[in-house]
């Protein structure tokens, strides 16, 4: 496997999920979460439709057959899932925790490719899983300073959800990209339109539920709505592009991708004036060096 091939779009669409984070956070502050998911997306597919059609890829990204759709649209909706829980987490707490929590989601993917390909642990990478769970007791603790109760809050609930749900789709993109060898060009161009309609559906489905209730929160537009849209589709050609490269280990791209995290929580810490960040960053060094080590042990 040569790495340098996959390394480079992979820090790309790292850095970009950084400012993607930082973007979603601004995008739902003090918005509903279903509006603001569709919207967003739909910016992104836009910017997505234009892009492919200026680079003349359109038409043969929109080549597939009804049953490589079908598994496509199966991602759509793991991901909408996952993004419903993250939004509505990302609105309510830190992105100081957030992000970092976020940034576990490699510890699930090496947890399923253990469950699914029985792959076991080794002496390092069980100590690598260790200092993941010690940067969480260190962000329950900082949780608690912020009068955030990990155990009873449902925001940490829905986003360790969310989380899951992603590392999920990790798992299932390295079958769509690799297995079933699918172009990524196609895969992210139905995945995007195919999460639309999810999206779309849920924020009809959620103002249908909600009715006229004064309770409920009203969109307001901001461009950072558009601007998550648009940094989450350029970050995911960058990943199709590595997954779909031969003999990758989706591990190693979902550990290196939520590096993303280091310019979430020191972008999300500067903007929003987050507190108690020292606690917080031992936490993040902690996750990281535990992510590093999964890849190291991982080459």
């Amino acid at each position: 496997m040569m790495i340098e091939n996959f390394l480079l779009p992979t820090l790309a669409s790292s850095l970009m999920l950084g400012f993607y984070d930082v973007c979603k956070k601004r995008a739902v502050h003090n918005n509903p979460v279903a509006p603001t998911l569709f919207w967003s997306n739909l910016c992104g597919t836009v910017f997505l439709l234009i892009m492919m059609s200026a680079g003349g890829k359109l038409a043969a990204a929109f080549s597939c057959s009804f049953t490589e759709y079908i598994f496509i649209f199966g991602k759509a909706v793991l991901v909408g899932s996952s993004w419903a829980c993250v939004y509505y987490s990302m609105r309510e707490l830190p992105i100081s925790i957030a992000a970092p929590i976020r940034a576990s989601a490699p510890l699930w993917v090496f947890v399923g490719g253990l469950f699914f390909y029985r792959e076991i642990p080794s002496f390092l990478q069980a100590a690598a899983m260790v200092l993941i769970f010690a940067g969480y007791c260190i962000f329950a603790l900082s949780g608690k300073l912020e009068n955030i109760n990990f155990k009873n809050s449902k925001p940490v609930h829905a986003l360790l959800l969310g989380t899951l749900l992603g590392a999920a789709s990790s798992l299932y993109d390295k079958y769509l990209l690799n297995s079933l060898q699918i172009s990524p060009l196609t895969v992210q161009l139905y995945f995007a339109l195919n999460l639309v309609a999810v999206l779309g559906a849920n924020y009809l489905m959620c103002h249908i539920i909600s009715g006229k209730s004064t309770a409920r929160r009203h969109f307001v537009w901001h461009w950072s709505v558009a601007a998550a849209g648009i940094l989450l589709i350029a970050a995911d050609f960058c990943y199709f592009y590595a997954v779909s490269l031969p003999e990758i280990h989706i591990s190693i791209i979902s550990l290196i991708r939520r590096s993303n995290c280091i310019v979430s929580f020191l972008l999300g810490a500067f903007i929003f004036h987050e507190k108690n960040l020292r606690n917080k960053f031992i936490a993040m060094l902690l996750i990281l060096a535990g992510i590093a080590l999964l890849g190291w042990c991982s080459r």
